[in-house]
């Protein structure tokens, strides 16, 4: 079975290092102010060529409070009235992508994301929705796969009612954790009932696929406080569930300042909640998908992964990986072909550039052929937990023990170690390894020795 995990702590510890996460290769650490408007149009040209599906991501940055473990672009405001200017140039921005694009192009996949994307009023939303019809071609027989990020507390019946009008067919909720001493020690006091009313609104709306985003390691957790959060979760049946680890790094991200560091649990709770965690979702018919994510059998998700066609990209896990990506917002990353790039992630140089009618693109990358190489290696690993290397030479024209000869020993050694298994002809994840892929990914990075590992979270 895919979803097979076999939990060793000796491994996790030996194993357990900071690394990317692998929503791309090259990561965003890579990109450089050397990519700009030009390389964005080049690559918008091509996708009009060659007539590519497009995938949609909106970025809305505002939340009317500030939850202290964030790691998000996002703006902290009471005033409604800030979304009014940024909107405005949002709908510039669109448009002038859209321009370079063919009508022809569907729009398989879009999201909304922040900040809180509820934020917004409903004509708000209404009007933004009605911008992006206008500019793309997005599909009116609820065969896409719209998603939106929902904080149950900005939103309600009326909310939800009016998303699905729109086109909305998923939602993401934030719950992270039901504890309310969890909850006040991260400024985010949110009840139970409140995500209940939400789900419920979801599923009579005939909402495709609902989705809960928890965090373990947060200031007050116990294994056993989590573990009750974890079973409350269970209850609400969500199709899919994303449990984050905490990372602490109160020198790049200022919210975090207001935790006690005193209060974050120690590594061994940690490792025991997330432990308990898949034990209790693996007894309730979850599978293992991979990087925090779990899903049941009938999700999309998991007969992707059982049909090896699951695939990576900046909204994580996903069906639409063929798709090219555009970003749109303050922050938004597009990926589209070869080309990666990234709008300011200020919002006042985002909305001043746009007013003089120019794109916010601030840095990106051009992908190389050693790049596309170790992307397709990295896509296999981290999506399907095994990687043909006949496959790999049939496409990039090389000879897979050769090119990466030098990675042979590190490789050896996670066979020793029980990670994989390693042969003339494959890689393999092994159970006791599904954990750690992101280590086993890392061996292929390219990069990660000139990286500061700091700047990303521990495997585990």
């Amino acid at each position: 079975m895919l979803d097979a995990i076999r939990w060793d702590t000796d491994l996790i510890r030996r194993y357990d290092l900071a690394g990317p996460r692998y929503t791309s290769y090259p990561t965003a650490v890579q990109f450089h102010s050397q990519v700009g408007t030009f390389d964005l149009f080049h690559a918008l040209r091509d996708s009009r060529k060659a007539l590519r599906p497009l995938s949609l991501y909106v970025h809305v940055p505002f939340c009317a409070n500030i939850c202290y473990y964030c790691a998000c672009n996002k703006v902290i405001t009471k005033d409604r009235g800030r979304a009014l200017p940024y909107l405005q140039r949002l709908e510039q921005e669109i448009q002038l992508i859209a321009c370079h694009l063919d009508p022809a192009q569907k729009v398989e996949q879009l999201h909304f994301g922040g900040g809180t994307p509820t934020f917004l009023s409903h004509d708000e939303l209404r009007q933004l929705m009605a911008h992006l019809r206008k500019h793309f071609n997005l599909l009116d027989d609820d065969s896409g796969d719209y998603g939106i990020e929902i904080d149950p507390r900005e939103a309600d019946w009326s909310t939800m009612g009016l998303l699905r009008e729109q086109g909305f067919n998923r939602v993401s909720i934030g719950l992270q954790d039901l504890d309310p001493a969890v909850q006040r020690a991260v400024n985010r006091l949110q009840s139970l009932e409140e995500t209940r009313a939400v789900i419920d609104a979801a599923r009579t709306l005939q909402f495709r696929s609902i989705n809960i985003d928890l965090i373990y390691g947060l200031p007050k957790q116990t294994p056993d406080n989590f573990a009750r959060t974890v079973e409350e979760v269970i209850s609400l049946q969500p199709d899919r569930l994303s449990v984050f680890n905490y990372a602490h790094l109160p020198e790049r991200f200022m919210p975090q300042r207001r935790i006690n560091g005193n209060e974050l649990p120690s590594p061994a709770q940690k490792l025991e909640m997330l432990q308990r965690t898949i034990e209790q979702l693996t007894a309730a018919g979850y599978r293992y998908i991979g990087m925090d994510h779990f899903a049941l059998p009938d999700d999309e998700l998991a007969i992707a992964q059982e049909e090896s066609t699951l695939q990576r990209n900046f909204q994580g896990y996903t069906t639409h990986g063929h798709c090219d990506l555009i970003g749109l917002g303050v922050s938004a990353i597009s990926q589209i072909g070869d080309l990666y790039c990234q709008n300011s992630s200020d919002l006042n140089h985002y909305q001043n550039t746009l007013a003089g009618a120019q794109l916010a693109t601030s840095r990106g990358l051009v992908c190389n052929a050693d790049d596309r190489l170790r992307r397709a290696v990295i896509q296999q690993l981290i999506c399907n937990f095994s990687l043909d290397f006949a496959e790999i030479e049939r496409s990039f024209n090389i000879d897979f023990q050769g090119y990466f000869g030098a990675l042979w020993p590190q490789l050896q050694g996670m066979a020793q170690d029980g990670l994989i298994e390693l042969d003339r002809e494959r890689i393999t994840v092994l159970p006791a390894g599904r954990l750690l892929v992101r280590s086993v990914c890392m061996v292929f990075d390219a990069y990660l020795e000139q990286q500061n590992r700091q700047r990303f979270s521990r495997v585990i």
